[in-house]
C-alpha cells in the first residue's frame, strides 16, 4: 500500500518526541504527526493529546526532500468556530480630544496636580 499526499490512514502511535507524534501504519510505514499538526490549539505537551499505543487517523500531507512521510490529526478535525470579535468603537471627534488634553494638562494630569498651597516639585535638603 503506497501513502500518497490526501490520503487518510489509521496507525498506531510508536513514539512521543517533544517536536512530534510517529505513527506506525498496518504496512510497516511510519511517518512524524508535527507538534503543530496535533490540534487547532496552541498545543504546549504533546503528551497532553496523544500516547503510546494510542490508534489514530491521519492526513498524509506528502513527503519531505528525504521521502519521510509528513502527517497531520488538525486537519482531520473541524476548526473551531471563534465567537465573533466585537466592533471597535469609533473615535471620539478631534474636538473632544484637544479638549479633553487641555483640561488635564491644566489640572496637572490624573492626581499629579500640585497640593493647594503648596510650590511642588521635589524637597531641597
Amino acid at each position: 500500500m503506497e501513502l500518497e499526499a490526501g490520503a487518510i490512514v489509521e496507525g498506531r502511535v510508536t513514539r512521543i518526541m517533544e517536536f512530534g507524534a510517529f505513527v506506525e501504519f498496518p504496512n510497516g510505514e511510519s511517518g512524524l504527526v508535527h507538534i503543530s499538526q496535533v490540534a487547532h490549539e496552541f498545543v504546549k505537551n504533546i503528551r497532553d493529546h496523544l500516547n503510546e499505543g494510542d490508534v489514530v487517523s491521519v492526513l498524509v500531507l506528502g513527503r519531505d526532500e528525504k521521502g519521510r512521510l509528513d502527517l497531520s490529526i488538525k486537519e482531520l478535525i473541524p476548526a473551531p468556530v471563534e465567537p465573533p470579535r466585537p466592533k471597535r468603537l469609533p473615535r471620539q471627534a478631534p474636538e473632544f480630544e484637544n479638549k479633553l488634553k487641555s483640561f488635564l494638562r491644566g489640572a496637572g494630569g490624573f492626581g499629579g496636580g500640585k497640593k493647594p498651597g503648596g510650590k511642588g516639585g521635589r524637597k531641597r535638603r
